[in-house]
């Protein structure tokens, strides 16, 4: 299947009801659960690692629908790139402290992968007018990476950044009042990273949360965005007090603390088929063998 033509599929499918959809996206995730069986193994690795006190069955079953969650999510992006703007208002909420977006405080919001974060990216510039930056990696196909970039930024003044351009676009942007979205919870590797606790495990981690918000003299808030049957619910928290600190891995492990909470709220849409523990202190084997 070409991407052109799985884009275009993509597309169709978004005019479908939502509950037709997500009853596809339960029917795919089961199927992929059973077929995929490295990332089943990682996503299965990880839950043991963070949840040692779960039985395996209930593990099981919380990757099972982890799977689920991440095919309905993925669908869903049919409909969140290409249906009209009242079809997402209808089905993308934003709830909490929505008063933290007023003004002109330069603002990071940290939105961790779970796998309804597309869905919060999207409503944010609909509830503000401030510029809008977020980073991401580019995909290797030019089709999908052309599908991606366009979705994400098909609403308000959007700026997706690629990873090699640096941070001196992101901190001028905040400096002038933007907001940037945030994700710094995935294993990048070694360079630049820190080994703070995830669930009790050393994580290798990026301590951009703390340095972006000092650089660019802003305050963090949280957003969490939930799957839910009507669409998704995007969360958003009061600004974090006390942060950044001048100890940034301090800083960093408070944004896994913070993290974490909210992972215990839903912890089957979290992205556990991701090798979070994948990068080791000098000296220790690889949990994911």
């Amino acid at each position: 299947m070409s991407a052109r033509f799985g884009i275009w599929l993509m597309a169709m499918l978004g005019r479908l009801p939502l509950r037709w959809l997500r009853a596809l996206g339960w029917l795919l995730g089961r199927l992929l659960f059973v077929v995929a069986v490295p990332r089943r193994r990682i996503a299965l690795r990880n839950l043991e690692l963070c949840f040692p006190d779960l039985s395996p069955e209930r593990r099981k079953a919380l990757a099972q629908q982890n799977f689920v969650v991440f095919c309905q999510a993925w669908l869903d992006r049919g409909w969140l790139w290409s249906a009209p703007e009242s079809v997402v208002r209808s089905r993308v909420k934003l709830e909490g402290a929505l008063h933290e977006l007023d003004g002109n405080t330069p603002i990071i919001v940290f939105a961790p992968h779970f796998y309804g974060m597309d869905a919060g990216g999207l409503t944010l510039p609909l509830h503000m007018t401030r510029a809008f930056t977020s980073i991401f990696s580019t995909h290797p196909n030019p089709d999908i990476d052309d599908w991606f970039m366009t979705g994400r930024q098909r609403f308000g003044d959007v700026r997706m950044l690629n990873r090699a351009d640096g941070v001196k676009p992101i901190i001028s942007s905040l400096r002038h009042g933007g907001l940037l979205y945030l994700l710094p919870d995935m294993d990048f590797g070694r360079n630049d990273s820190v080994f703070v606790p995830f669930f009790g495990v050393p994580a290798a981690t990026i301590p951009s949360l703390s340095r972006f918000a000092r650089l660019g003299r802003a305050k963090v808030i949280g957003m969490y965005t939930r799957l839910t049957p009507e669409g998704y619910v995007a969360q958003l928290t009061p600004a974090w007090q006390d942060f950044p600190t001048d100890d940034a891995v301090a800083d960093t492990a408070r944004m896994n603390r913070e993290l974490e909470h909210w992972i215990n709220t839903m912890p089957e849409q979290y992205y556990w088929v991701h090798k979070r523990f994948k990068t080791r202190p000098e000296g220790e084997p690889s949990v994911y063998r």
